[in-house]
């Protein structure tokens, strides 16, 4: 692939809800161009696009595709993304690199929900938005219903630029508003002009009236002409409606099928000619933002970068000014698909692969040393949906463990932890999809085959009540014996996890044995008083003992210790305590009741709302246990319009009925892991 100056690239992000046509549409456009001889499909796992084994197994897209190809002298570098929610991320990256979004919506199913919410991330960064309304050609295709609705729900002065001739069996065209003629669909996929229908016409002069008034209004001498009652020329209308597109004020609507290919040649055109080059900065020094990284098992790592300044050279050194560290560059990349070509240089505004950088990550910044700056990188979404993951095989925590550092290098919207208190590694994605492919992509590029649980509550237990206890060990076997010998006051503490403190007058306990009965009381604090949970919120004050001159050592004052905390805490009113979560929901205004309602069965407590243009944010708290699974119950309660994030707030005591499920449970566990 030859070398574009900036003027003649396009960078499309190709976007919808899953199902309405993106890979099929990408697709045709290549099958155009002459870069492929023949029409994949998704249903056969043959698309180019769709490569990866998981996205054919699944027949969905899962990763963002790059795929330009040539046509009338442009470059337009498509990007196909995945249309489902669980891999959303994957899409922020992409609307952070293009220059424009062309949105495909089925003319069928009409505007589904990732649709809009995409529309609505287009449209905070400020893209210009093109509508390729799909799949005209199959039964119940509707383009006033489609139209109306995209009216309705995308706001942006959406304007049919074509009206299609017929539908579904009858789809035979379309009407171009513009020019006002009419054209026929030929069996090669070129078209022959017709006269415009005559059920069309009125259509046709209410479309194209309101369309030349949006395009004058884009120009101070075009406007004024169109006041005046003068007829605005083709070329006229035409360069409004391109400034219109480029400032986000009119979205052009066009109509075709992508798997029949009809219409699609007529979309290149359009977005060759009105789509917006990217911004000319070749004479500045390099500045390229990572925004995908893949990890391939022959090519090694790759790294997806847009160039924003400057020009990329291969074997040229660069700086990483996220990571501050220096690279060595070697081979670039132009791919498509899984097809890859070497380029000696990349031009401003292009996209193109670099490979085997060392440091190099997503949202990382590359550029001239001599001139250092980091680009605005990218706002991931807040992965939200946890599971306990652990080899299936004994002693492969190791491996698993560089597996997954390979897989976090390839996928932002993955978190791993460890945690300490319930001894669990946590995986934590989008959605239940999402992680069940990044377990099916550790078993098939690492190697390891893991197994998934729920995670365990991190509960903790603590002390109501103030108790003196006593505490000896006393060991006499012959010879050297043992002799610790302490009393305890054990209390609630309002404010802190544990404090340790001492009274003793006399020496009735020396000194050097005080920090053995504090290390043995912890001791017994972590291995809990009910349910084995660490206890918290207490303070233990030692305040009298015995000791013998020979028989006394650190191990009986720490076993005496132990065994006081643990006889006296049992006669504290223990209770179990659980982690309690802030929760902030964003829903449209008309789910909120909804929302009220679903936190109400899940014992939290509403703090307040707050009315946006578009949502509403719900605040609340609710206990931790409650929220494993919520991104699936948002999903189902919304449709998947809403959002959430969560942190952790404090610890509530447990109801009782709760906690005594909680304490037989735990206990049952222990005794099972004992057999």
């Amino acid at each position: 692939m030859k070398s574009y100056q900036t003027s003649q690239i396009r960078n499309i992000g190709i976007v919808a809800h899953g199902g309405a046509g993106k890979t099929s549409l990408v697709e045709a456009m290549l099958f155009n161009t002459g870069a492929i001889n023949r029409l994949g499909r998704v249903e056969d796992g043959t698309t180019t696009s769709d490569f990866h084994p998981e996205e054919t197994k699944k027949q969905i897209t899962i990763h963002t595709s790059l795929v330009p190809c040539e046509w009338k002298d442009t470059k337009l570098n498509l990007l196909d993304t995945p249309g489902f929610s669980d891999f959303i991320s994957d899409v922020k990256g992409v609307l952070r690199v293009v220059d424009g979004a062309l949105f495909v919506v089925c003319a069928v199913a009409g505007v589904e929900v990732q649709t809009e919410i995409i529309w609505t991330m287009a449209s905070d960064a400020n893209l210009p938005k093109i509508i390729f309304l799909n799949k005209m050609d199959r039964e119940n295709a509707n383009f006033d219903k489609a139209f109306a609705e995209i009216q309705q729900t995308l706001p942006g002065n959406c304007m049919p630029i074509q009206l299609p001739i017929g539908a579904a069996e009858t789809f035979s065209g379309y009407v171009d508003v513009i020019a006002q003629k009419a054209y026929s669909f030929k069996a090669d996929g070129e078209i022959s002009e017709i006269a415009v229908p005559d059920d069309l016409a009125d259509a046709l002069e209410s479309y194209r009236e309101k369309l030349v008034e949006a395009s004058a209004e884009m120009d101070d001498e075009a406007l004024e002409k169109y006041l005046n009652g003068d007829e605005l020329s083709e070329q006229e209308i035409m360069g409004g409606l391109k400034a219109g597109i480029k400032a986000g004020k009119i979205t052009p609507v066009l109509c075709g099928s992508a798997t029949k290919n009809v219409g699609v040649k007529q979309a290149m055109n359009f977005l060759a000619e009105f789509f917006p080059a990217p911004e000319d900065k070749s004479a500045e020094p390099l500045s390229a933002l990572v925004f995908k990284t893949l990890v391939d098992p022959f090519v090694g790592k790759m790294n997806f970068v847009r160039i924003f300044s400057g020009t990329l050279k291969a074997d040229n050194p660069v700086f990483n000014a996220t990571k501050d560290k220096a690279e060595k560059v070697g081979q670039v990349l132009y791919v498509r698909g899984k097809h890859q070509e070497p380029t000696p240089q990349v031009t401003c505004g292009d996209i193109a692969v670099m490979v085997k950088l060392q440091d190099t990550n997503t949202n990382d910044t590359l550029c001239a040393k001599e001139k250092c700056q980091t680009l605005e990188p990218i706002v991931f979404p807040i992965p939200t949906y946890s599971v306990a993951i652990a080899p299936k095989s004994k002693g492969d925590e190791d491996k698993l463990g560089n597996a997954m550092a390979r897989m976090l290098e390839e996928d932002p919207a993955l978190r791993v932890e460890k945690n300490v208190e319930t001894h669990q590694t946590i995986l934590t994605g989008m959605g239940e999809t999402h992680l069940d492919i990044t377990l099916d992509k550790l078993k098939r590029k690492f190697g390891v085959d893991v197994v998934m649980a729920d995670p365990r509550v991190p509960y903790r237990e603590t002390v109501k009540a103030m108790v003196k206890v006593e505490g000896k060990h006393k060991k006499q076997t012959g010879g050297h014996g043992q002799y610790g010998h302490c009393w305890l006051r054990i209390e609630p503490l309002a404010e802190g996890d544990f404090e340790f403190d001492q009274e003793i007058f006399g020496g009735s306990v020396p000194r050097q044995y005080i920090p053995a009965v504090e290390k043995g009381v912890r001791e017994a604090m972590v291995e809990g008083i009910l349910a084995g949970y660490p206890v918290t919120n207490v303070k233990v004050v030692l305040y009298d003992g015995s000791y013998h001159n020979v028989d006394s050592s650190e191990m009986a004052f720490k076993l005496a210790g132990s065994q006081a905390f643990k006889k006296g805490a049992l006669q504290a009113k223990p209770v179990l305590l659980e982690p309690i979560a802030t929760v902030e929901v964003v829903v449209p205004e008309s789910f909120m009741g909804d929302i009220i309602s679903d936190f109400n069965t899940k014992r939290g407590r509403i703090l307040g709302m707050e009315p946006g243009d578009r949502f509403t944010t719900v605040k609340a708290q609710v206990p931790l246990s409650e929220m494993y699974r919520y991104s699936i119950d948002l999903k189902s309660i919304t449709q998947g319009r809403g959002s959430f994030s969560m942190a952790f707030s404090h610890y509530e005591e447990v109801p009782a009925m709760l906690s005594d499920k909680i304490v037989a449970k735990a206990k049952a566990d222990k005794e099972a892991a004992e057999k």
